[in-house]
């Protein structure tokens, strides 16, 4: 029964650390989410800034995975070219060292414990959660998941000595440590099995972090040796990419060259150590005696003196994690050369479409469902809204050449076109507006929040502009039905609304896609819907004068002024858009 209890209180420890570090990232890019997607779109100018980039971003936010999603996110906004952001991803492999090293910090006995404080960070969160203001209690999340991590951390390293550290499990584990053909004093079946069991346990906890953990445990508790622990961390590498596939497998093109980007960087770092292993760990010894350490490869872990047995544990946890750091650095040393040849290749592996314009009838940003944190999600939301407006773009198109079309059959094919738009806009504006409802079911900031506002209010105005083209459609319609036709003037008025209208539309793509940056007045907008509306002013009172002279027959004027009066709130919609945008940063 007891045996039980200590297994249970091992995986909760476990859960408890991955519920910890989840609450950390997550509070801490509710603080400064923008910030951080500010600091990756400015500091990608040189091959350097790009790999610092990766390494303090994902040591902030403790995830490279969050790190990769908003890199996806900005390659998918035009922001960031595939190549700046293959660049970002080998500093995020960097950076996430950054938390191994913590974790050896943890292990460390004295007064100086990780886990000793995680009790009284709890209070500290506790005082902050308990405020009114949103930005405490982002802050009280993020110091929250801090001592969850670590108390799981430390729970993780106490129950897992009685279970570990038994002789049926050392039983158990030891004849899997000396198999297969020795290389150079390794026994590189032992090398191959243990790098899959790393791989293996960071696919099931979907954390490479914890497997580094459960790592740091074993190789302390002498449950496996040094070298089995350094295969298990380059197994950790591969199975972490194996995760960020499976999650861009349902995703966009950018996003699977992103994964893939991040695949074939891991596999060639683990290919090129596993060939020279035994020289790999001969250098983390060489650079370990220097500070002063036990040489873990060659020293035995039950030697009889007391004093080497002592600095050695004390000592292997920070040399998995340099282990670690040394594995990313040299990796990153050799491939940083290679950008422009690894863009290639895996833009060979994920192809562009090649159906054209089916494209355009699929989402491309929100395909996979919400991604890490609502922070990240609602980026992708806002590249999906700006997808949605330049498909509403192309149906204006096809608005223009209806009404210059003045073959009644070619007509019906244009109109069964517009249909089609409208039924697609109302399809995007549902399964935009139901991504954002499940977002909504997580933490979101106060920022976020109106953010979410926003985009609720331009896929209304976004779905209205399908509507009028489905509405013009129809008006034109009923104007051949009557046989009336529009003449060579009107159509040259019409023509020139559509060009205003158009500038308008131009004016509102361009606000969405600066809205995330820097869109501080919607001038460019208000001018073109302002002429719209003196345009529409001008036609009708001419349109009253030709009745007035009898220059057109009634009803001819009518179906003229009723598409003038459609695209003008067009026009209307547009605006909509951009003031819903201001709106949102004035807030």
């Amino acid at each position: 029964m007891a045996s039980i209890l200590q297994v249970l209180t091992m995986l909760g420890s476990i859960g408890m650390f991955l519920y910890g570090m989840s609450l950390m990232s997550g509070g801490l890019q509710k603080m400064a989410g923008e910030k951080l997607r500010q600091f990756m779109a400015s500091m990608t100018s040189n091959a350097f800034k790009r790999v610092l980039t990766g390494i303090v971003v994902t040591a902030l936010v403790q995830s490279s995975t969050a790190t990769t999603l908003m890199l996806v996110s900005f390659v998918n906004a035009g922001l960031l070219s595939l190549a700046n952001a293959i660049g970002v991803i080998m500093g995020a492999n960097i950076g996430t060292t950054v938390t191994a090293w913590i974790f050896a910090l943890s292990f460390g006995e004295g007064s100086f414990s990780l886990g000793a404080i995680a009790v009284p960070l709890m209070f500290v969160a506790f005082v902050f959660l308990s405020k009114s203001s949103k930005k405490s209690k982002n802050i009280g999340e993020f110091i929250m998941g801090f001592a969850l991590l670590f108390l799981g951390l430390t729970t993780l390293k106490e129950t897992s000595t009685a279970i570990l550290a038994g002789d049926s499990f050392r039983d158990f584990l030891r004849p899997l440590t000396h198999f297969g053909p020795y290389y150079a004093d390794a026994p590189m079946g032992s090398v191959l099995l243990f790098m899959v069991i790393g791989a293996v346990m960071t696919l099931m906890m979907q954390s490479s972090a914890a497997t580094m953990a459960l790592t740091m445990t074993l190789v302390s508790l002498d449950v496996i040796p040094f070298y089995m622990a350094a295969a298990m961390v380059l197994g950790e590498n591969i199975g972490t990419t194996i995760t960020s596939n499976i999650a861009a497998s349902v995703a966009n093109v950018s996003a699977k060259r992103t994964a893939r980007a991040h695949m074939l960087f891991n596999i060639f770092g683990v290919t090129w150590v596993f060939c020279l292993f035994p020289w790999f760990l001969r250098l983390i010894a060489r650079l370990v005696t220097c500070l002063g350490f036990p040489d873990p490869v060659l020293t035995d872990f039950k030697s009889t003196d007391p004093a080497t047995r002592e600095a050695l544990v004390a000592s292997l946890p920070y040399v998995v994690a340099m282990l670690h750091s040394l594995f990313n650095i040299i990796n990153t040393l050799i491939l940083i050369w290679f950008v422009p040849q690894i863009e290639k290749l895996v833009t060979w592996m994920v192809p562009s479409r090649q159906d054209g314009e089916q494209e355009d009838f699929s989402f491309k940003f929100i395909s996979g469902g919400p991604i890490g944190t609502a922070e990240l999600s609602i980026d992708s939301a806002r590249q999906e809204v700006v997808h949605f407006a330049e498909i509403c773009y192309k149906g204006y198109g096809v608005i223009r050449r209806a009404i210059n079309e003045p073959d009644p059959e070619k007509f019906e094919d244009i109109n069964n076109e517009l249909v089609e738009y409208e039924r697609l806009a109302d399809r995007m504006e549902y399964q935009i507006a139901a991504y954002l409802n499940e977002v909504q079911k997580g933490e979101i900031s106060l920022a976020t929040s109106l953010r979410m506002k926003s985009i609720y209010k331009i896929i209304g105005e976004l779905e209205s502009l399908g509507d009028s083209g489905e509405t013009i459609g129809r008006m034109l319609k009923r104007t051949h039905v009557h046989g009336k036709f529009f003449d060579e003037p009107m159509l040259r008025k019409l023509n020139r609304m559509l060009d205003l209208v158009d500038k308008a539309y131009a004016a509102m793509l361009q606000n969405l896609r600066a809205a995330h940056l820097h869109l501080n007045d919607v001038r460019n907008a208000q001018d073109a819907e302002y002429n719209i509306n003196v345009y529409r002013n001008s036609l009708r009172e001419e349109s009253i004068l030709s009745i007035d002279k009898d220059a057109y027959q009634y009803t001819t004027c009518v179906f003229f002024m009723d598409i003038v009066n459609e695209l003008e709130r067009i026009g209307d919609f547009i605006i909509n858009v951009s003031e819903a945008m201001l709106d949102e940063k004035e807030d």
